[in-house]
C-alpha cells in the first residue's frame, strides 16, 4: 500500500493531536486534585476558630485574616473552574479533529493502520 506525503502528514498531525489530548488530560487531572485540596481547605477554614490563619503562598506561610483567606480560596476555586472549562473545550475540539482524521485514514488504510489507544 502506498503512503503519500499527505497521508504521512495526516498521520503525524493525528499523533500530535493525540499527544496534546494526553497533556490536557494530565492538566485536568491535576486541576481536579487542586480543586479537591481547595475544597478541603475551605472546609477546614470554616472550622477554624482563630481570626488569623496560616495561608500557603509558594513555599511560605503567611498569617491572613480568616475572611481574606476565604476570599483567596474562592478566587482560586473560580480560576480552577474556568481553567477546567477552557481545557475541556480545547480537548473537545481536538477530539473532533482527531475523529475527522481517523475517518480519512481508516477509509484509505482500513485495518492496516491502528489509531486506537
Amino acid at each position: 500500500m502506498d503512503v503519500t506525503l499527505a497521508d504521512q502528514e495526516n498521520i503525524n498531525h493525528f499523533s500530535r493531536l493525540n499527544t496534546k489530548v494526553h497533556e490536557i488530560n494530565a492538566k485536568l487531572k491535576a486541576l481536579k486534585a487542586a480543586a479537591e485540596d481547595i475544597e478541603e481547605a475551605e472546609n477546614e477554614l470554616m472550622l477554624a476558630e482563630d481570626e488569623e490563619v496560616p495561608y500557603l503562598v509558594g513555599e511560605c506561610f503567611f498569617h491572613l485574616e480568616k475572611e481574606v483567606a476565604e476570599a483567596r480560596l474562592q478566587e482560586a476555586a473560580n480560576e480552577g473552574t474556568s481553567q477546567c472549562a477552557a481545557l475541556s473545550n480545547e480537548r473537545a475540539s481536538l477530539l473532533k479533529q482527531m475523529a475527522a482524521l481517523k475517518k480519512t485514514l481508516y477509509a484509505k488504510f482500513g485495518n492496516a493502520i491502528n489509531l486506537e489507544e
